[in-house]
């Protein structure tokens, strides 16, 4: 049996969560909390942290450029050691507030941007990587498969989970398509179900060209932000379970 783990992004606000998000971390097995640079702030991680422990849901941390106005969804130019500063930062951050509630932070996944220049910069990568073993070699290291953020936090000596996205299209490099793209973000529930099974099904995604693409799946993200985010991410876990996928975080 395949056993995949289903992770979104939370804790992305300031003022409490929705009733959608309460809903949705009861349905994923790893939760990515914003680090309160691109969103969030302490009183929402330590929320989260509490709310993802209460549901027995993993604890992962979700760094980001700092760039709130923008969402950390704008590529910037920046060092190698300005990421690894910025990153390592919000991880210990984020490992210091679930340590005072007696809760082990056991990912990392970067957010927007830094996601995505990682996932092609080695530099970056490196950085990221090196980041994450700084503050803990234990913790898993999220990133997009087949990309140089997988291919650093092995380098590194960290343990990676390669990540699909079912709610996201998918460029003919394995390239995660930009949000102004046409088809980028998808948001109905059967089409994203069942896209989510075949990817599991047969370790490849059907590109936004028609093109196949090779993908290793051992963690697969329902974004927090997507309209009807909870839904979505029921109806892909109905289906994957139905097809035989056990849904369990990374250890």
């Amino acid at each position: 049996m395949a056993v995949i783990d289903l992770n979104a992004d939370v804790g992305e606000w300031d003022s409490g969560p929705t009733a959608a998000e309460v809903e949705l971390i009861g349905v994923i097995s790893s939760a990515n909390i914003a680090c309160g640079v691109h969103a969030g702030n302490e009183a929402s991680m330590a929320a989260m942290v509490e709310l993802a422990a209460m549901r027995r849901v993993s604890v992962g941390a979700h760094p980001s450029f700092d760039d709130r106005e923008h969402f950390g969804r704008r590529e910037l130019d920046v060092s190698a050691a300005d990421v690894f500063t910025l990153v390592a930062a919000q991880i210990r951050t984020l490992i210091r507030i679930a340590a005072a509630r007696n809760v082990p932070v056991r990912h990392v996944k970067p957010h927007g941007a830094l996601y995505n220049m990682a996932a092609r910069d080695r530099r970056l990568a490196d950085a990221v990587a090196a980041a994450v073993a700084a503050c803990d070699p234990e913790i898993v290291l999220f990133g997009l498969a087949g990309s140089q953020l997988i291919a650093a936090g092995a380098g590194a000596g960290l343990r990676t989970a390669s990540e699909a996205f079912a709610d996201r299209g998918y460029l003919s490099d394995g390239s995660l398509a930009p949000r102004s793209v046409a088809g980028a973000v998808l948001e109905d529930p059967v089409a994203v179900s069942a896209r989510a099974v075949a990817m599991v099904r047969d370790q490849r995604v059907t590109a936004l060209d028609g093109t196949l693409v090779p993908v290793s799946v051992e963690t697969m993200c329902v974004h927090g932000d997507t309209p009807g985010a909870a839904v979505l991410a029921r109806r892909v876990r109905s289906a994957l379970e139905a097809a035989g996928v056990r849904i369990s975080a990374r250890r």
